[in-house]
C-alpha cells in the first residue's frame, strides 16, 4: 500500500513538472517578436497559427504542448504559436486562411513550408526531426486516470469513502478520443484529493458492466458519490472548467483546472465566524473564543478535521506571537509558494495561507 502511494505521488509530481513547463516551452509569437524568433540562422521553427475559438485548435493544443515540452532542449528548433485573432495581419502575411495552420520555417528563412501530416505529437515530432536534423522523442507523461476493469470496478467505484467519476468509452469512438486529453487534465487536477477518483472503463471490452449501468452510447459519464453508489448521469459540459466546477460542487473540493487549491480551500464558515470574534476580542476574551474554536473543531471529520487543526494552531500562534503574526506568516508562505516546491507542499502552504488570511483580514 505504501509503495503504491509513493508511486502515485511520484507520478503526480512528474505530471505537474511536465505541465508546469508547457506554457514556456511553446513560444508565444506576436507581430513584435516574430522576426526576432523565427528565421534565425541557428534554428528552424515550427509555428502553429490558431484561433482561440477554434475546436480543432483546442483538440491540437495538448499534443502541441507535448511537442513543445519535448523539444525544449533542442537549441536548433523553436516550437511557437500565433493567436490569429490578436495578430490578423501577421497570419494574413503568411497566407493563413484556416485554423490551425502549421508551417515550418527553415533556418535563416521566413519562407515557410506547410505541414500536411497528422496532428498528434508523434507525427509532428517526426516531421520536425526530418526538417530540423534533430532526433527528439516525445516525452511520456504518466496518466492520472484510474483504469477500471471487471476485477477492480466494485472495489473502486462502490467504495463509500470515495467520490468517483467514470467515463465509459470505446476505443474506436471519435468523441471519446476528443475527450481524452481534457479528461486526463481533470484527473491530474484532482490527483491529490485522496477521496476523489477520476476513472474510465473500456465499455467495448467490458460490455456486461456497461450494460449493467445503462450505457448505450459513448462516451457516457456517470458520477458515483459516496452517498449514492447507484450512480447518476453527468450531463454537464465537457470542457475542463465544466468538470472542475462539477467536482468542486459535488465533492466539496476547491481546485482549479491546474490542480492548484483556490482561495476557498480549507475555509470553514463556522470557524471563520469565530475567528472574527477572536480577532476583535481582548486578551482575556480571546481565551474564551479559542475554547469555542476548539469545541467546534472537535466536531469536524475527514478533511475538515485537518483544516480545523490549522485554525486552532493559527489562533494559538496569534495569542502567543501577537497581532502581526498572521500578516507576517502570510508573507513568508507567499515567498515559499513562489519557489519550486512539490504539489503536496503547495497544498499545505495554500491551506494555511487561506486560513491565516481570515485572521489578517479582521485585524
Amino acid at each position: 500500500m505504501a509503495t503504491s502511494r509513493i508511486c502515485c505521488l511520484l507520478a503526480t509530481l512528474m505530471f505537474f513538472l511536465f505541465f508546469s513547463a508547457f506554457a514556456d516551452d511553446v513560444v508565444v509569437l506576436t507581430e513584435a517578436n516574430f522576426e526576432k524568433e523565427v528565421g534565425q540562422h541557428h534554428r528552424g521553427a515550427l509555428v502553429e497559427f490558431y484561433a482561440p475559438w477554434c475546436g480543432h485548435c483546442k483538440k491540437l493544443a495538448p499534443e502541441y504542448e507535448k511537442l513543445g515540452e519535448s523539444f525544449k532542449k533542442a537549441k536548433s528548433v523553436l516550437i511557437g504559436k500565433v493567436d490569429c485573432d490578436e495578430h490578423k495581419s501577421l497570419c494574413s502575411k503568411y497566407g493563413v486562411s484556416g485554423y490551425p495552420t502549421i508551417q515550418w520555417f527553415p533556418k535563416g528563412s521566413l519562407e515557410p513550408k506547410k505541414y500536411e501530416g497528422a496532428r498528434n505529437a508523434e507525427a509532428l515530432a517526426e516531421f520536425v526531426n526530418s526538417e530540423g536534423g534533430t532526433n527528439v522523442k516525445i516525452a511520456s507523461i504518466p496518466s492520472s486516470v484510474v483504469v477500471l476493469t471487471a476485477d477492480n470496478f466494485n472495489e473502486i467505484v462502490l467504495d463509500e469513502n470515495r467520490d468517483v467519476l467514470v467515463e465509459f468509452y470505446a476505443p474506436w469512438c471519435g468523441h471519446c478520443k476528443n475527450l481524452a486529453p481534457t479528461y486526463e487534465k481533470v484527473a491530474a487536477a484532482f490527483n491529490l484529493e485522496e477521496d476523489v477518483v477520476i476513472a474510465n472503463l473500456d465499455a467495448d471490452k467490458y460490455k456486461d458492466l456497461a450494460e449493467k449501468h445503462g450505457v448505450s452510447g459513448y462516451p457516457t459519464l456517470k458520477f458515483f458519490p459516496k452517498n449514492n453508489k447507484a450512480g447518476e448521469d453527468y450531463d454537464g459540459g465537457r470542457d475542463l472548467e465544466d468538470f472542475v466546477i462539477f467536482i468542486n460542487e459535488k465533492c466539496g473540493t476547491s481546485r482549479d483546472g491546474k490542480g492548484q487549491l483556490t482561495s476557498k480551500a480549507g475555509v470553514i464558515e463556522v470557524l471563520s465566524s469565530l475567528v472574527k470574534k477572536f480577532v476583535g476580542a481582548s486578551s482575556e476574551e480571546k481565551k474564551a473564543v479559542f475554547k469555542q474554536i476548539e469545541d467546534e473543531a472537535e466536531k469536524l471529520t475527514g478533511s475538515a478535521a485537518r483544516y480545523g487543526k490549522v485554525y486552532l494552531k493559527s489562533a494559538k500562534s496569534c495569542m502567543e506571537k501577537g497581532a502581526d503574526y498572521a500578516k507576517n506568516e502570510i508573507q513568508r508562505l507567499e515567498r515559499m509558494l513562489a519557489k519550486s516546491i512539490s504539489p503536496a507542499k503547495a497544498d499545505e502552504f495554500t491551506l494555511k495561507k487561506n486560513i491565516l488570511s481570515i485572521f489578517a483580514a479582521d485585524q
